[in-house]
């Protein structure tokens, strides 16, 4: 399968422009094409502009309402209740957290969160403007409203891929950031296999039969199957736990019900913001992370493989795509070309 080369900058210009023909002012076309923008230069082209198809397809169809904002619903100062009122996630997440940081650097500690929120984007993001303002983090997270990951030894969909998340600043040296779906790959990265044309690895998918297969038309077209968690039994109990904090403690809502074919993606987040300075723990926090870091990567490397922490491999694609341009398959560029069409914008072919 063939790609281009796109410099993130006109990437970000096509991806706005098209949000902004779709609704959008121009802060929240900034946000989204740069968060979308943003996935792709870390590498993670599931949560990139390969998303923007969908999410005009729902702000057409009315589930995607524009230019929504954070709305506090519950306030005690270290506890923290919103509700983003189904708007672009790369929005109301921003301000979600923003307001979190706030109240974590006054009180040491914040629990907040986030439910009715259309999809969130790569939650590596929110962890990183945390650890940005020097705090650390820890996320859950529910996707609604499609059943496409099948419990440990079930045969169908009974939740979605509901990532997990943590950051932690670290002193001298780049944060660790790990960030990571609860199923054997996300989601988009079966979507950007169909469009590549390529095949899953073994003991990825089942299809709607409940048998395995390594082809991802089977989460991509009609009738679906199911990923698997990863981990076995610990990675299914994991996306339990996501579900249940996210979905249920937040006071966002859980995936029990079968059949929906909505493209609207709903999730809900559950986020512990801790302040190590007001904790206490600031110095002792830095040194001993660092000192574990150090520890880690001194380990002998296996040939051709290097020692990295969570968050490295991003940093390196980062370097590398600003330097270089972005890939983006044929399929994925027909596809957001197609998404501006709908919308009154010429996409260059």
């Amino acid at each position: 399968m063939s790609e281009i080369l796109i410099a993130p900058d006109a990437l970000t210009a096509v991806v706005a422009a098209i949000l902004r023909a779709a609704g959008s002012n121009e802060r929240e076309a900034g946000l989204v094409a740069g968060n979308l923008v943003g996935a792709n230069l870390a590498g993670h082209d599931s949560h990139g502009i390969g998303m923007l198809p969908r999410y005009i397809d729902n702000a057409l169809a009315g589930d995607l309402p524009p230019n929504q904002h954070a709305r506090i619903e519950l306030d005690t100062g270290p506890l923290l209740r919103v509700n983003g009122n189904g708007g672009y996630g790369q929005v109301v997440g921003q301000e979600t957290m923003e307001l979190g940081i706030a109240r974590a650097r006054q009180h040491g500690v914040c629990l907040v969160s986030l439910t009715n929120s259309h999809h969130l984007g790569r939650i590596g993001q929110w962890a990183e403007q945390c650890v940005d303002a020097g705090l650390v983090s820890v996320h859950f997270v529910n996707v609604l409203p499609r059943a496409i990951v099948a419990p440990f030894a079930g045969r169908d969909g009974r939740f979605s891929t509901n990532p997990f998340c943590v950051g932690i600043p670290l002193q001298s040296q780049p944060p660790f950031i790990l960030d990571f779906a609860t199923s054997r790959i996300a989601a988009g990265k079966v979507r950007v296999a169909y469009n590549k044309g390529e095949r899953l690895l073994p003991d990825t998918l089942l299809d709607a039969g409940g048998d395995m297969t390594t082809d991802p038309r089977h989460l991509v077209v009609e009738p679906l199957g199911a990923l698997l968690p990863f981990g076995e039994h610990k990675g299914y109990g994991l996306a339990m736990a996501c579900e249940l904090m996210a979905g249920a403690v937040a006071g966002g809502q859980t995936l029990h019900e079968a059949g929906s074919t909505r493209k609207q993606i709903i999730n809900n987040m559950l986020s512990v913001i801790i302040d190590p300075r007001i904790y206490g723990t600031q110095d002792v926090c830095a040194e001993q992370a660092a000192a574990f870091v150090e520890w880690v990567k001194a380990s002998p490397p296996r040939a051709d493989q290097d020692v990295l922490i969570a968050g490295d491999p991003e940093r390196r694609t980062r370097a590398e795509r600003g330097v270089h341009g972005i890939p983006v398959d044929v399929n994925t560029w027909e596809e957001i070309r197609a998404a501006g069409a709908r919308v009154g914008v010429a996409v260059p072919g």
